[in-house]
């Protein structure tokens, strides 16, 4: 069984991201990004949801409305993408995991979306669709999900706003056009999406071909 690192700040918060790395059939690892961590005897790296990535890492200053940073766990994981990119690890980038990796490749980020809109819903159903995605042809997303449209959850007030060096855009919102995923072609396996398919799994089996395919390249 393959064994992925899925870094974190909050142990609550990580459980469910186990739950669907187990589900696809990985052992997933949860290390404290409080404690050194490095990627020596894993197979895969996931990059769960979270606060808002430094704005000082993008060369802002951080609006109102953003996260005070987390300088500790943003420095663990962008050493992690950075020895996982150096390998060609698998990685699978889950909302601010998928900013993360943006920013990484010298991107950049809208710092807070209008209110009112259907990306930041906060519902007691986490798996509750709040929105379509279009996805991309000729996209590893697009073979992975086995169809352009993809019904989705949502809880996210920031969003992909230049795109990194490298990377393509896998997915948009279609009435909008936030960038909802994003991956990059010259790696096996580095894919990013801005919704929370760790918390849809269980209620739609569509989610599951992600987390499957990660095994798969792991």
């Amino acid at each position: 069984m393959k064994r992925v690192l899925i870094p974190y700040r909050s142990a609550v918060r990580v459980k469910p991201y186990e739950a669907a790395a187990r589900a696809a059939g990985l052992d997933p690892s949860a290390r404290s990004v409080s404690e050194p961590v490095e990627l020596n005897g894993y197979d895969g790296l996931m990059l769960m949801g979270g606060t808002d990535v430094d704005p000082a890492r993008y060369k802002q200053s951080g609006a109102v409305e953003t996260d005070e940073p987390d300088r500790e766990r943003d420095e663990a994981e962008w050493r992690l993408v950075e020895q996982a990119l150096l390998q060609d690890m698998p990685i699978l980038a889950i909302c601010r995991g998928m900013q993360l990796l943006n920013v990484f490749h010298g991107g950049t980020l809208i710092q807070h979306l209008p209110p009112g809109g259907e990306h930041d819903v906060d519902v007691a159903d986490k798996a509750k669709v709040a929105h379509e995605v279009a996805i991309g042809p000729n996209t590893l997303l697009a073979e992975i999900a086995g169809t352009d449209r993809l019904e989705v959850n949502s809880r996210h007030h920031q969003a992909v706003d230049q795109i990194g060096n490298g990377l393509r855009v896998s997915a948009r919102d279609p009435r909008d056009g936030i960038i909802e995923g994003l991956e990059r072609p010259d790696r096996s396996f580095v894919v990013g999406v801005q919704w929370h398919p760790e918390d849809q799994v269980f209620a739609d089996p569509m989610h599951l071909r992600l987390f499957t395919a990660f095994a798969k390249a792991c």
